[in-house]
């Protein structure tokens, strides 16, 4: 009788053949998770950076609003002006990632202005944009007294377009602080102040502005509405982009913008010659450009008409390999008025950032609210 079956040989010569096969199918598995997850990785790093930076886009493109009708055609001593918000402002100090660096033993100096960039001011060594506006009902229009007030009472020509719960703006030009107050009620001629963004004033009392015809009030817009805007923008711990509200009263807490946000820098856009048109650029860090400068200078100020912001993204996977060169360059085509080039640069460390791949986002955003201005 004839013996069917396989022999030995043949048994390893069919397993030898499976186990590359099963190599093969397993290698391809293995090299397309690998695809996937970096692809996924790569996708949501450029999801988050285009989520910044349409949040910082927005906020940016609204910066000095209701401010600006302050500044033309003669100034009313809003610029540059220091700012008193109830018991928020001035403030001896902020949270992370504002804390360590941030206007360093200067914080109860914050100032108007629609935009500054506090030059590696974040706890992290990132920029930190600070943005003020507002949007009133009455369109910002600021409106002189008339009459003498009192420590809790101004009196003007008409209240139109101011309500109840409405924020309005206290100046006068040749006093440094400005108070920032909340309107409690209205009538005709005279808004009452209260509630809790009032202030007397610290360093000028609020009673000395009100009995002056020299002093003009701008309306702000109503914080319950959510359309004022004092703002601090900055990088924290986890690589996570976060916003402050300068004015909230729950409390020092940020909110968390968007993740996988490794750096925030910035520089300005500016119109030197009053044109209406950006003929350069300033680095923050250059001298009369600083923060600590820029906020006691309108002229200055008024210059800004725009901002080049530059995001360093960071994929959230890391990978055995390096995947990322040693350094990034930021602004590179950027020089300013005397053709200085203002590229930056970010070191990588090999150690552990060039495991992570990373992605430059840049955008410039027109201040179109200083472009109004003649």
């Amino acid at each position: 009788m004839k013996q069917r079956g396989l022999t030995l040989v043949e048994l390893l010569v069919a397993m030898l053949i499976g186990l590359i096969v099963t190599l093969a199918v397993t290698s391809i598995v293995v090299m397309g998770e690998t695809h996937k997850r970096i692809t996924t990785s790569t996708n949501d790093m450029e999801q988050a950076g285009a989520y910044a930076a349409y949040v910082l886009d927005r906020a940016l493109r609204s910066a000095g609003s209701s401010l600006v009708q302050s500044a033309q055609p003669i100034d009313r001593g809003v610029f540059g002006c220091r700012l008193n918000a109830g018991a928020l402002l001035p403030g001896d100090g902020f949270p992370p990632p504002f804390k360590k660096a941030f206007l360093p033993g200067a914080t109860s100096n914050l100032r108007v202005a629609p935009v500054l960039i506090g030059k590696n001011q974040s706890d992290t060594g990132s920029d930190v944009l600070v943005v003020m506006g507002g949007d009133a009902a009455a369109g910002g229009v600021p409106r002189g007294l008339t009459d003498p007030g009192s420590a809790t009472t101004l009196s003007m020509d008409n209240t139109v377009g101011v309500s109840a719960g409405d924020l309005v703006l206290v100046s006068q030009q040749g006093t440094t602080d400005c108070l920032l107050e909340q309107v409690t009620g209205t009538t005709a001629k005279v808004l009452t102040l209260g509630g809790k963004y009032y202030t007397a004033g610290k360093s000028t009392p609020l009673e000395a502005l009100a009995a002056s015809t020299s002093t003009y009030v701008t309306p702000l817009g109503n914080p319950a509405n959510g359309n004022v805007q004092f703002q601090l923008f900055g990088v924290g711990d986890n690589h996570t982009l976060v916003g402050y509200d300068l004015l909230q009263g729950s409390g020092d807490v940020t909110q968390a913008l968007a993740d996988e946000v490794a750096e925030l820098h910035a520089i300005y856009g500016l119109d030197i010659n009053g044109d209406g048109i950006l003929d350069g650029w300033a680095d923050p860090g250059s001298a009369g450009f600083d923060i600590a400068t820029v906020m006691q200078k309108p002229a200055t100020m008024r210059q800004i008409v725009a901002v080049r912001v530059a995001l360093v993204m960071r994929s959230a996977s890391k990978e055995k390999e390096v995947v990322s060169p040693d350094k990034l360059t930021l602004f590179g085509d950027f020089q300013d008025a005397s053709s200085k080039s203002l590229a930056q640069t970010v070191a990588l460390s090999a150690a552990d950032d060039q495991h992570y791949r990373h992605h430059v986002v840049e955008f410039t955003v027109p201040l179109r609210n200083m472009l109004m201005l003649p």
